[in-house]
């Protein structure tokens, strides 16, 4: 299909305008070699080119057929191709109808998909725009192109038709190799344009606008091969909210999936996620230069103005986006370069009395550039026009900077509306990123970072196996029963080397006397009656109980109130509250969680999800990026965690996920308790498949 060297054209037509028109005016405008024929029975020419009655009549089986037939005809005129021998099909058919034909018959999408799979064709769309091979001339859309697509080193696949053409017209010389409207990928899906375009040498970066991923499997073995090429992967995920989860599947029958867990994903495979178009066009356009981070730890920056080099400041704060720590060494550098009056720090205001401030501008940047802890380098200014000459002031500047230096240089304007764009083409001719916007800028950096992270091997050492016979144990409790209880689910946690509080099962207040001087006071009493399945929601929790008396009132209140069932269970040691877990995500299937624990976890919604399984670096990682991270340093004078128990147990936690993720639908490790001593699974609750 991408490299056809036969396309038929079937709704060909002569009629200015319309559809069948221009899918044949883009094979020409692209300068596709190839032949051509078009198809339509009310033709003898379109074009130039001789027109055929029907897709059987072409003097030859074609490799592609671009079909651009309304959605009655569109079910017939693929099966025609298929029978004439066509390699592949690009359709631009919504697919929508209004009922089947007959009553039973499967929908309209459906159909057409068994029909190309039938007959072994690839099939691009349906509700798509098509595709742009610029390295082979081919352009299999029947919408407009620009006159100029000079071919580079980036692939876009989308399921937005209006994103992909956002990008075609694109004014920043971002220039690809391949970009695909994919639509509602019925047949042919992202994974297979995706490992397509990762077989090219020619594809140095890769952006996906997608709104679910229809073959896991697939995606996800063509993200590890992005990641062994060391292609970096650029990715906006729609519908991150419930609103626009719906409006995903209203859009294209897709489910948009839990966004949590594509982040997981994207964090197993070092994908680049992008928050929108803005900060997806301004990291492409980063990446389209061959600069990359290979030492140092932030961003240098430079700028004309006090009030926006402030904001800068705010705003890298607010992307998490590291700063340069310049040394003394390089300050006076600086200082010996800058106007009396000026700080020599980093960001820097350059801007003095406006004397010599071209000198001054590349000097300090040189400086800049060459501490050891800057890691790439922007001049952040307001890109408004300039005027001729060109070879001096902010446009030069810039120019002299990127010739003398080797670490990536980008120039970010503060105000996109403000850019003259002719003017900032003389920086893009050499080369030169202009990020336009200051938040999008910064993003971009970010993920600039990231890659130098991203590049390092992925771990070849993931966490030991269960011990022997420990899966096959658990394999066959689960065969066994539905109904797991508390003790049965903490079982599980020590059986994969996951501490747990010591606890035993009751059902009546003698039994629960026994355990409890068998475990030692203070002890925490909890109800364990089938079906209930948040206990502190109807108060079934009692903790620190310090004598016999107090555990007799306790368990008669429960008794009463709930039931005779409870779980007597030692007080674990005081610390911070996590929660571990195993969710199943639709498409992805388990996934190891950690979050806030406590009633917080529902609260503050503050959690991260690990594609499993995840050693003990890839664990720690994980519990950085929570919000709570700093309580398990230790506040007010209280002690450190131990971060390092949390990470095993997380690590654990995921091996298990892969041995049995299979027969747990859900898995709710809530609390883990983290002291300077370790960690301790208090709670658990197992909801198998």
């Amino acid at each position: 299909m991408l490299e056809a060297r036969s396309v038929a054209v079937v709704g060909a037509s002569v009629k200015e305008g319309s559809l069948g028109q221009q899918m044949l005016l883009e094979l020409d405008r692209g300068g596709y070699d190839g032949a051509i024929y078009p198809v339509n029975p009310g033709y003898d020419e379109v074009l130039g080119h001789r027109c055929f009655p029907s897709i059987a009549d072409v003097p030859e089986s074609v490799d592609l057929a671009i079909v651009g037939v309304a959605n009655p005809r569109i079910e017939q005129a693929v099966r025609d191709a298929g029978e004439a021998g066509a390699g592949s099909i690009v359709t631009f058919s919504s697919l929508y109808e209004e009922e089947p034909p007959e009553p039973g018959y499967p929908p309209l999408g459906e159909r057409v998909a068994a029909v190309a799979r039938e007959h072994g064709m690839a099939l691009c769309g349906g509700n798509g725009m098509g595709f742009v091979h610029a390295d082979a001339n081919l352009r299999a859309t029947g919408f407009l192109t620009p006159d100029d697509l000079p071919p580079g080193g980036v692939t876009f696949l989308s399921h937005s038709g209006s994103g992909w053409a956002a990008f075609l017209f694109n004014d920043r010389q971002i220039r690809f190799n391949l970009l695909v409207s994919s639509g509602q990928e019925i047949v042919t899906t992202m994974d297979e344009y995706l490992s397509y375009a990762l077989d090219r040498e020619s594809t140095d970066a890769v952006a996906l606008l997608l709104e679910t991923v229809r073959r896991p499997d697939g995606f996800v073995a063509a993200l590890a091969k992005a990641a062994e090429r060391g292609v970096p992967v650029f990715a906006l995920k729609v519908g991150r909210t419930e609103g626009s989860k719906e409006m995903v599947v209203a859009h294209s029958g897709a489910l948009a999936g839990e966004h949590g867990a594509y982040e997981a994903v994207f964090d197993a495979y070092g994908v680049h996620e992008c928050r929108d178009l803005e900060e997806m066009a301004d990291a492409l356009e980063l990446f389209s230069s061959p600069r990359r981070v290979t030492s140092g730890t932030g961003i240098a920056s430079l700028h004309d103005s006090g009030g926006e080099r402030v904001l800068f400041v705010d705003l890298a704060s607010d992307t998490d986006v590291p700063l340069a720590a310049i040394s003394d060494e390089t300050k006076a550098k600086l200082a010996a370069v800058l106007d009396p009056g000026l700080v020599a720090e980093n960001p820097l205001d350059a801007w003095g009395t406006g004397i010599d401030a071209d000198r001054i501008y590349v000097e300090s940047f040189q400086a800049l550039h060459d501490d050891p802890e800057t890691a790439a380098v922007a001049f952040v200014v307001d890109l408004t026009r300039q005027g001729q000459p060109y070879d001096v002031g902010y446009l030069q500047v810039a120019r002299d900077v990127w010739d003398r230096t080797t670490k990536p240089f980008c120039v970010i304007s503060n105000l996109p509306a403000t850019i003259a764009k002719d003017e900032v083409g003389v920086l893009r001719d050499a080369g030169i990123p202009v990020l336009e916007g200051t938040v999008t800028g910064l993003r971009a950096l970010k993920h600039l970072l990231a890659d130098a992270t991203a590049r390092r091997p992925l771990s070849v050492d993931p966490p030991r196996a269960s011990s022997p016979g420990i899966e096959a144990e658990w394999r066959g409790r689960f065969a066994d029963t539905t109904d797991f209880s508390e003790i049965a689910a903490l079982g599980l946690l020590a059986a994969y080397d996951i501490h747990v509080v010591e606890a035993l099962p009751a059902r009546a207040l003698d039994e629960a006397e026994r355990a409890a001087d068998r475990i030692e006071y203070p002890v925490a009493l909890k109800t364990a009656v089938p079906g209930i399945l948040h206990k502190s929601d109807v108060r079934g929790v009692r903790i620190g109980i310090g004598d016999v008396e107090e555990l007799r009132e306790t368990y008669r209140d429960f008794e009463e109130r709930l039931g005779p069932e409870v779980t007597v269970a030692a007080m674990a040691p005081p610390g911070v509250e996590v929660a571990l877990g195993i969710v199943r995500d639709a498409t992805f299937g388990p996934l190891v969680l950690v979050a806030a624990g406590g009633v917080l976890v529902e609260v503050l919604h503050d959690r991260k999800l690990a594609l499993p399984p995840i050693d003990e670096d890839a664990a720690r990682l994980l519990i950085d990026r929570l919000a709570i991270r700093p309580l398990l340093d230790g506040v007010r004078g209280a002690p450190p965690s131990d971060v390092d128990a949390l990470a095993r147990a997380v690590s654990r936690l995921s091996v298990l996920a892969v041995e049995l993720g299979d027969r747990i639908a859900a898995f709710d490790v809530n609390p883990v308790i983290v002291s300077p001593t370790g960690c301790v699974a208090v709670d658990a609750l197992i909801v198998p498949v």
